[in-house]
């Protein structure tokens, strides 16, 4: 079965070909990074305009590529919700367009659940039931994943998201956006204990995160300094917040596997492509026993590729939409 999947939930213009939910065909992706960076950030408007600039092109390639038509396509998949309003609707609407033109099945598919299912691709072996640590710059999520299409949420972020944190104290380092990226690479060459950080923990939510009160801690590290005309070791203070947060990310998400008995687990998001937090899992579970399943870099930040694999079991599911298909900026992830 050929699923034809389109995103557009922020700054990525994407088309894929996927076969089967496990077998990328395709898999192009048109990025506004270079123009964002010019302000520190995604603007929305600019990312919807650039959308509706690229995806045709996009969508054709990605067809080529695969070396297929429309004709040949059992079901168009596309990312609804959630993600930025303005970008969802360029490619909620071209899909729908190219749905009803060739009569062919729509699946409207949720960000959070593609980004899990693009595990499915890097690991064909990967089954559920399993428990996933989604993360990304708008969510930290720990999932349990009982089925495809069945999902329950353990504990999520109560402000900042794990990749919004790292992109903010990255910004105030000086660092160009994205600063997550920068971040982890600079911090492999400092030392993690160089600065004592909070790990912040949810009174009465033993599994959910907040990261706004150590994304502050660091600002007012970098504030404090400047206005005593001190420099502060860069490489060490990005090496001291990663090993911040990536302790608290692993910390629950361990705990939550434990409380659970569930002993294979999931990375899935931006944020999992992070060095740090692939290393410690690993040697988590490489101590404790467990399964370790995650994506190949490439799959980490939105593609196109993760919605076809997820829109094809949706689709066995019955989720399909009628034309009336419209956009969400946001969408629990249980549905």
């Amino acid at each position: 079965m050929l699923i034809l999947a389109i995103e557009s939930s922020c700054d990525e213009t994407a088309a894929s070909v996927v076969k089967d939910g496990r077998y990328v065909l395709s898999n192009i992706i048109a990025t506004q990074m270079d123009e964002h960076k010019l302000y520190g950030g995604v603007v929305p408007e600019i990312a919807s305009r650039r959308h509706t600039e690229a995806i045709c092109s996009v969508v054709e390639e990605a067809l080529l590529k695969a070396e297929c038509t429309l004709d040949d396509i059992d079901a168009i998949a596309v990312t609804y919700a959630p993600g930025l309003i303005g970008a969802l609707l360029v490619g909620v609407n071209f899909a729908k367009g190219l749905a009803l033109a060739k009569n062919k099945p729509l699946v409207p598919t949720h960000h959070l659940r593609s980004h899990i299912a693009a595990n499915y691709i890097s690991n064909p072996e990967l089954k559920p039931p399993f428990m996933c640590l989604v993360v990304s710059g708008g969510h930290s999520h720990i999932v349990k994943v009982d089925d495809y299409t069945k999902m329950t949420v353990i504990g999520k972020t109560r402000d900042d998201a794990a990749g919004e944190a790292f992109d903010k104290a990255a910004r105030a380092m000086g660092m160009p956006y994205p600063g997550g990226v920068h971040l982890d690479e600079i911090a492999e060459s400092g030392n993690p204990n160089a600065f004592s950080l909070p790990h912040p923990h949810v009174s009465g939510s033993e599994y959910d995160f907040s990261f706004s009160g150590l994304k502050t801690a660091v600002i007012n590290l970098i504030h404090n300094a400047s206005q005593k005309g001190e420099q502060l070791p860069v490489a060490d203070l990005s090496a001291s917040f990663r090993k911040a947060v990536v302790g608290c990310l692993t910390d629950n998400f361990i705990r939550a596997c434990e409380a659970h008995n569930c002993e294979k687990l999931v990375i899935a998001g931006g944020v999992s492509a992070n060095r740090l937090l692939r290393q410690e899992l690993s040697s988590i579970c490489a101590q404790k026993g467990y399964e370790l399943y995650m994506p190949e870099k490439a799959l980490c930040g939105d593609n196109a590729a993760m919605v076809g694999s997820q829109g094809y079991y949706e689709y066995l599911s019955g989720n399909t939409a009628s034309s009336e298909l419209n956009a969400y900026a946001t969408m629990s992830i249980e549905l």
